[in-house]
């Protein structure tokens, strides 16, 4: 069987993207993990399905899995690419929604630029001590859609991403679900450098978007910025992350950043 797909990247974080609204696919983990290996497969972060929106709550929905072939609940750059994806297949030109495991997620369009308003984040927890290879570590922690950890570092271009990221990402203290963890270096006051070790993926991507939105928060309420807050990732992309504090609770929450179509293929199955 002839599986044909698009290949999309959001600021380095790349997906294959597919339109499932027959819902001919039928992928299990280990048929995920092939289509995104990168020297046998086509190559990704992660697979992205369009289905039909069965909840009514919503135009559109998804099924997205992990490089290694588990679910996501969310991820901010996919939701992006996503939302382009839709534009071009079905000529919508200034709104979509669409319905995640985390909620219902909407996106506006400006050229190759979306902005995502992501459902809003919960279980906000800070200065936590967390011993990692007998050291003891300040981490902070946030639900974007997916659990992520903040580290707040001084050189974000020498944190030990590999090493403490899989540590934290495994922590008893995000058991069972694990975490996402990022690594965060204030470079002026709004702005801010992210590295982020992915969860599903086991290692760090060019970006990832509900992290980016998870530091931004993080280092907003840390330093008292007001929003928006302007994110460089590894990739070398700024994203920007746009906010309403209520009561104390982040609200209307929206990632802006490219969404770009790199090409369009075939593969036998």
């Amino acid at each position: 069987m002839t599986f044909t797909f698009t290949k999309m990247n959001g600021a380095g974080n790349d997906f294959v993207l597919a339109d499932n609204r027959d819902g001919r696919w039928r992928f299990d983990a280990a048929q995920v993990a092939r289509l995104c290996h990168r020297q046998r497969g086509i190559g990704a972060d992660g697979l992205i399905l369009l289905v039909p929106c069965t909840s009514g709550r919503a135009d559109w929905a998804w099924e997205f899995f992990n490089s290694d072939g588990s679910r996501a609940e969310m991820c901010g750059n996919g939701a992006r690419c996503f939302a382009r994806f839709v534009q071009r297949l079905t000529g919508v030109t200034e709104r979509v929604s669409f319905e995640t495991a985390a909620g219902i997620v909407t996106a506006t369009f400006a050229s190759e630029r979306v902005t995502v308003t992501l459902t809003d984040p919960c279980d906000l927890r800070v200065d936590q001590v967390l011993e990692v290879a007998g050291v003891p570590l300040r981490v902070d922690s946030l639900d974007t859609g997916v659990p992520h950890a903040v580290v707040f570092v001084p050189d974000a271009e020498v944190a030990p991403v590999q090493s403490q990221g899989a540590a934290l990402r495994h922590h008893p203290h995000f058991a069972p679900r694990g975490t996402n963890v990022n690594f965060v270096q204030a470079l002026a006051p709004g702005r801010i450098r992210v590295r982020t070790y992915e969860r599903g993926v086991e290692g760090e991507t060019l970006a990832c978007g509900t992290g980016v939105t998870a530091a931004a928060l993080l280092a907003a309420r840390r330093h008292g910025w007001p929003p928006p807050i302007e994110v460089r990732v590894q990739g070398g992309d700024t994203l920007t992350v746009d906010f309403e504090l209520r009561e104390g609770q982040f609200r209307n929450v929206r990632l802006t950043g490219p969404a770009d179509f790199v090409f369009e293929g075939r593969m036998e199955l």
